[in-house]
């Protein structure tokens, strides 16, 4: 049983990603795998935007790759990254507006033996769904996945709205891992919680030749 019954609507979630990111801290992600359910409460977000973020895997346009970035919001959008991790977004904006919300950590609320045999290993329960590849791995996301509507009840991964973050206890700062933007600070957290990941500062900042 997830903390709350109510699935968040596509109006809810058609926002700009973020003010949508701080709506997602302490909503509960859902998903069925066939050794059972499991539920975590997101504790860390990271937004991006379209074609005015590069950053985004939509600056250079809509592709086959990203177009569940592209609306309608509700959906998960999924990418595999380096070889070998899926990482997982939600998407947000309006239909045709690109954005999404990648997640980052969370807090195991549902599932949690479940949890341990996936991942015996970890060290204690801020471990087992801290990173965004863990996350996905945690909630056995991938490919497969990619496009579902988290809105509808019928769906094997859903979203809850949960209990809403208060603004003081939310905190912002660099996004992770990125080789342009560095600095831009849309990377959200709840303050206080183990789930959320060690901060790592991206590539070289990358000089665009003069025109």
């Amino acid at each position: 049983m997830v903390l709350s019954d109510r699935l968040f609507t596509r109006e809810e979630l058609a926002l700009d990603p973020v003010d949508l990111a701080r709506l997602l801290l302490g909503s509960v992600l859902e998903a069925d795998g066939p050794d059972g359910t499991v539920g975590v409460r997101l504790v860390e977000v990271e937004a991006y935007r379209g074609e005015d973020d590069p950053a985004s895997h939509c600056y250079r346009g809509r592709t086959p790759r990203n177009a569940v970035m592209w609306g309608p919001a509700g959906h998960l959008y999924v990418y595999f990254v380096y070889g070998m991790h899926f990482c997982a977004n939600i998407v947000g904006s309006h239909d045709g507006v690109a954005g999404a919300v990648l997640l980052r950590a969370g807090e195991v609320v549902t599932g949690l033996d479940v949890v341990r045999k996936r991942r015996p290993n970890a060290r204690g329960t801020g471990e087992l769904a801290k990173g965004p590849a863990i996350l996905t791995s945690v909630l056995r996301i991938d490919r497969a996945e990619n496009g579902v509507d988290l809105t509808d009840p019928a769906s094997p991964v859903r979203l809850y709205a949960g209990k809403r973050v208060p603004d003081e206890q939310i905190r912002s700062g660099p996004r992770v891992g990125v080789a342009m933007a560095m600095e831009t600070p849309w990377r959200f957290w709840v303050d206080g919680s183990p789930a959320v990941s060690t901060y790592r500062r991206g590539g070289k900042r990358r000089v665009r030749p003069a025109s």
